[in-house]
């Protein structure tokens, strides 16, 4: 067995703000200092990624690196998985070097941003299993569809931050993209009416704010809305935030990159899930790893060890 495993790099050459495409060729050096071997290949539009990932497994390769932000991770995410569900690979490992404007999944995975030290991740054959999240929804077009996602779906008012946010440029970086977004929904958005049920409990209907499903603790451009969020305990964790006001949730902002919200209201609830089930009357959009593809109705489900997430190398004699 190699040292190494066969690799591909998916690359969003627009992440970034385009800044990864105008800078491929220094930042392609970088990564070959640390991993001498390894294709390319470059995303041309929406969810091409998944495409390039699924077919760089199907035809022998053992990892596939995303380059890219949290919306590119995800879309490779769900090229380890065929149309059906079923794993492409089952053995297949994802690498992460993050290129874009949130990256939000690697403050949990514990993976550096610059692109020195990320890739530094990269060599040798160290791997965790990773869970990731199974989400049936509504599409844009009202037609039913499903995909998968590596660190947080949510729904209510960040469904529509995602789209102002997407809309907007990115140049400034993610806490100023997401924090003008935040701010400027927030102007706009009014509380909708759901209907839950957490691992068949029926959580009843309610108005809510937000709803947050979880995988990875971070999301928003480095909120750290989940602190009990672990990637690999089988389990979601879920925030949902009952009826705010428009003051109360601009009032939560700063905690949320700490943590801390938690404790400024009793309108918000936290439990560990496997499943959520969400209806409404009202046009309530979803969040997914930082995209927007569509609305309510969903079904969640965890898939536990789903990936194996490569890390880097433990030192010689280091605990594993």
């Amino acid at each position: 067995m190699s040292d190494q495993f066969k690799t591909k790099l998916v690359v969003n050459p627009r992440s970034a703000n385009g800044r990864t495409g105008k800078n491929w060729a220094a930042i392609e050096a970088r990564i070959r200092e640390h991993l001498p071997e390894f294709d390319t290949a470059f995303t041309q539009g929406p969810m091409h990624a998944t495409e390039l990932a699924r077919d760089a497994l199907r035809h022998g390769y053992e990892m596939v690196v995303t380059v890219g932000g949290d919306g590119t991770n995800s879309e490779v995410v769900n090229g380890f998985f065929e149309p059906d569900g079923a794993p492409v690979r089952p053995d297949a490992v994802l690498g992460v070097l993050p290129m874009g404007t949130g990256c939000d999944f690697v403050k949990t995975a514990g993976i550096p941003k610059p692109v020195e030290q990320a890739a530094a991740h990269l060599p040798g054959r160290h791997a965790i299993p990773c869970d990731a999240g199974y989400l049936e929804y509504t599409d844009s077009g009202g037609n039913p569809a499903a995909r998968h996602f590596i660190n947080i779906a949510d729904f209510g008012i960040g469904g529509e931050v995602a789209v102002n946010v997407n809309r907007a440029t990115k140049a400034l970086g993610g806490f100023v993209s997401f924090f003008g977004g935040i701010l400027r929904t927030e102007l706009t958005y009014r509380n909708k009416t759901v209907r839950l049920r957490a691992d068949g409990r029926d959580l009843g209907e309610r108005l809510i704010k937000n709803v947050i499903v979880a995988n990875g603790q971070f999301f928003g451009g480095g909120m750290r809305i989940a602190r009990e969020a672990a990637l690999s305990d089988g389990q979601f964790e879920v925030i949902i935030m009952n009826a705010l006001t428009r003051w109360e949730g601009l009032r939560l902002i700063r905690g949320m990159y700490s943590g801390d919200y938690v404790n400024y209201t009793r309108k918000i609830e936290r439990f560990k899930a496997r499943e959520l089930r969400a209806e409404s009357g009202d046009t309530v959009l979803l969040d997914v790893d930082g995209e927007q593809p569509g609305r309510l109705p969903c079904f969640m489900k965890i898939v536990p060890r789903a990936i194996r997430l490569k890390l880097k190398d433990p030192a010689p004699g280091a605990p594993e």
